[in-house]
């Protein structure tokens, strides 16, 4: 692997995203890496340098904030030029019923979720195309962090699986579009890992019992190393220990 790998990767400053900016600097890709705080952000590229990253470019921008979004888009643009790896990982969880669903919650949600994924694909495309065309075997790939409950309804998840069903299904088009063109995409659709982002539930779900992010890293790492000629629409993961059909 060379620096001439550029990844834009957006919630990349712990769980997830810090995983898989880890892989690819140890692998010398070439970073851009998105998250709100901008302390945190400029320590992680730090480290990212150290585990071998060629470049690493660091935007602190929330994702519900379009201009943020397009602020990422110009300074990878400026910097790298082209993009092999869009990796979408950002994202809010949202806990309540139909019911009980707050709009506000809602809208935010959907901001975050489906919306910054659909403005930052459409900004990387140009990037994405250049990309693919000067590596035609490897092509250039976009992953999102989904969730098992866009895929298997989940009481209490409402709203954050109707939003994860949408990246889904706006993978699937993607494919559609875009895959013939050397860009291919895929949706990962784990149960509880142990994140941060999981901890709310940890009264019912210990830790030890979610998939560790270890897991989802080498998924993205996987992916990433297909050709050009293979399309992964959605990789389910589910936990040991569980039906495979529940967070």
């Amino acid at each position: 692997m060379t620096g001439n790998h550029t990844a834009l990767i957006s919630g990349a400053s712990r769980g997830i995203g810090l995983g898989i900016a880890t892989r690819l600097a140890q692998q010398g890709y070439s970073l851009t890496i998105s998250a709100r705080d901008s302390a945190r952000l400029d320590a992680v590229a730090v480290e990212l340098r150290s585990a071998g990253a060629a470049e690493v470019v660091a935007v602190a921008a929330d994702m519900s904030d379009t201009d943020g979004v397009t602020r990422v888009l110009n300074q990878h643009q400026d910097r790298f030029g082209t993009l092999s790896a869009l990796i979408l990982n950002a994202g809010v969880g949202t806990a309540g019923t139909v019911a009980e669903s707050s709009l506000r919650r809602f809208d935010k949600t959907l901001a975050v979720n489906l919306r910054a994924p659909l403005q930052l694909i459409q900004g990387a495309l140009p990037m994405l195309r250049a990309a693919a065309g000067t590596q035609p075997e490897r092509g250039a790939k976009v992953i999102a962090l989904a969730s098992i409950t866009g895929v298997y309804a989940e009481a209490g998840l409402a709203v954050y699986g109707a939003a994860k069903a949408a990246l889904i299904a706006l993978f699937a088009t993607l494919n559609a579009e875009e895959s013939g063109n050397g860009i291919s995409a895929t949706t990962i659709a784990p149960g509880y890992v142990d994140t941060d982002m999981s901890s709310w539930i940890h009264d019912r779900v210990a830790p030890e019992q979610m998939l560790p992010v270890a897991d989802v890293v080498e998924m993205v790492d996987a992916v990433l190393r297909l050709s050009a000629r293979a399309v992964v629409p959605n990789i389910v993961m589910s936990r040991a220990g569980t039906d495979g059909y529940r967070a």
